[in-house]
């Protein structure tokens, strides 16, 4: 007997469905299994035949032999061992196959036929609406999260003997609804604020130009100044996120297995914060079959690098291509995926290895050449890409002991909102284009007028500290941000004078 039904398998951050064929022949008892299946998915026989017995059924003494399609694609995971179990018993007699044509089947069995969660569920319901099937039976853990794609009945069942009967139509399974209405206000909630935060004025301005224009930033402070603390709190202020935005942030995690249960989408800005010693592969993705990365994790949100000059050369290196084109290809042999990665950097770092250079209360330990190659560590090509350099000093007393709560993150939100509709509006129609921070040369001529006083200033700054073309045109990017924020149509000197003070590194103001 032969029986087929459709299953579905991811490949980079979207899925295609798959259709498993099941044999059953007269020959000597025995289990093939065919169709590039990696080895999660070999094992799924032991799974298989004991979650079949367990579950009071008959597994055949027949030779089995089960086809992964296409069978050109390798398969991998463990969340073809449902549909497995189902064709089984569907080429043994023991199941009506008759809704196998309409409902495509996912999950992972444990030995006493219980079902675990799988990862994909969302790009694995989008890839069943596309092909036009009417609904998806899956764990109950996923429910939530496959319920948001909209035409596609989710069918949560929590066992292989639930599945069975469903489909010999014993016991009636009501679809999954999702509110997504619901669901994306109570998933738009943040757990920090930027109220949490006492003292540092100018940084929390800093932010806030940065998240205006999107523009990337680097702290430079002693430990204990409170750099990861504003760097956790950044994603706050961010523009909220659309819901296109949080379907594809959620498709991203969930594929990399990181959706908690009963989660059903990601609608605040992610904050991811690797350490310093993760390899290029962890922070980029890859492996043998590529997984998203840190950077990808960190889509339509913030990659915080903390220690910044203690990450690898070649670590920091790698991100020079998503923090450019906003994606990341990863090539391998038998293929090549590309994952998004569009995400705003904060970074961190030490104004010397000791930490204490700039630091009042403690004592320096380090000379202006240890200064000099701590600084040099991050390299020029990734100073490009960051616009805004900002010292974070350390709190005084005064600060810490402060009783009043500091301005909320939803009120700088909304001058942040106000500055980027503007920057919408001026960019209207323009490609690739939608804050100041991705302006080119030729945007920053056209956008970035100043007067003559202003280009005084800014001359009279070039020539006491130095500055290089690049920070030039990133002066000029920022006020445009400074300026949206103040709701002024020009450029003035106010502007250009706050943006000169977001250039630390390049006033080379340590190792003198």
């Amino acid at each position: 007997m032969l029986s087929k039904l459709l299953s579905s398998a991811v490949l980079g951050i979207d899925a295609y469905l798959v259709e498993i064929e099941t044999d059953l022949s007269s020959n000597l008892p025995g289990f093939a299994m065919v169709g590039l299946p990696d080895s999660a998915v070999k094992e799924s026989r032991e799974r298989v035949e004991s979650a079949i017995k367990n579950s009071g059924l008959l597994f055949p003494l027949k030779k089995i032999t089960v086809n992964l399609a296409p069978a050109d694609i390798r398969k991998e995971g463990s969340a073809f061992d449902l549909p497995i179990a189902l064709g089984i018993l569907a080429a043994h007699q023991q199941l009506d196959p008759g809704r196998f044509a309409e409902v495509a089947v996912m999950g992972e069995l444990s030995l006493d036929g219980s079902l675990r969660p799988i990862k994909g569920a969302l790009p694995i319901a989008v890839a069943v609406r596309q092909a036009g099937l009417k609904g998806l039976m899956l764990p109950l853990e996923n429910a939530r999260e496959a319920g948001i794609v909209d035409g596609v009945e989710v069918y949560p069942v929590s066992s292989l003997r639930q599945a069975v009967d469903f489909f010999n139509r014993q016991l009636q399974i009501e679809p999954f609804t999702v509110d997504m209405g619901q669901v994306f206000a109570e998933s738009a909630r943040y757990n920090v604020d930027f109220s949490d935060v006492k003292g540092q004025a100018h940084v929390k301005r800093a932010l806030e130009v940065a998240a205006a224009g999107g523009h990337n930033i680097l702290m430079i402070g002693p430990p204990g100044s409170g750099k990861t603390m504003l760097a956790r709190r950044f994603p706050t202020i961010l523009p909220k996120m659309s819901l296109d935005e949080a379907l594809e942030t959620t498709k991203i995690h969930s594929v990399a297995g990181l959706m908690p249960p009963n989660t059903a989408l990601v609608a605040t800005r992610p904050f991811r914060s690797p350490h310093h010693t993760i390899s290029d592969a962890g922070l980029i993705g890859g492996g043998a079959h590529p997984r998203p990365g840190e950077v990808s994790l960190a889509h339509h949100g913030v990659l915080f690098l903390d220690e910044l000059p203690e990450f690898n050369k070649n670590v920091l290196e790698v991100m020079r291509q998503p923090l450019e084109d906003g994606k990341v290809t990863i090539s391998r042999a038998a293929m090549s995926l590309t994952f998004p990665a569009s995400f705003m950097l904060a970074a961190a770092m030490n104004p010397c290895p000791c930490g204490y250079y700039t630091d009042s209360s403690h004592q320096c330990s380090c000379n202006p050449q240890s200064i000099q190659k701590y600084l040099s560590r991050v390299s020029g090509p990734l100073l490009d890409r960051i616009d805004i350099h900002i010292e974070v000093p350390a709190l005084k007393y005064q600060e810490l002991s402060q009783k009043e709560p500091g301005e909320p993150s939803t009120v700088i939100q909304k001058r942040v909102d106000t500055a980027r509709q503007l920057q919408l509006d001026r960019y209207q129609g323009r490609r690739h284009i939608y804050c100041n921070a991705h302006m080119q040369t030729k945007d920053i001529r056209k956008y970035c007028g100043i007067d003559a006083g202003s280009e005084e200033l800014l001359r009279a700054a070039i020539g006491k500290f130095g500055f290089s073309a690049r920070a030039y045109d990133r002066i000029l990017k920022v006020s445009r941000t400074i300026a949206d924020l103040d709701g002024a149509e020009d450029i003035n000197a106010t502007h250009i004078s706050e943006a000169i003070q977001y250039r630390s590194l390049d006033r080379n103001v340590w190792g003198q």
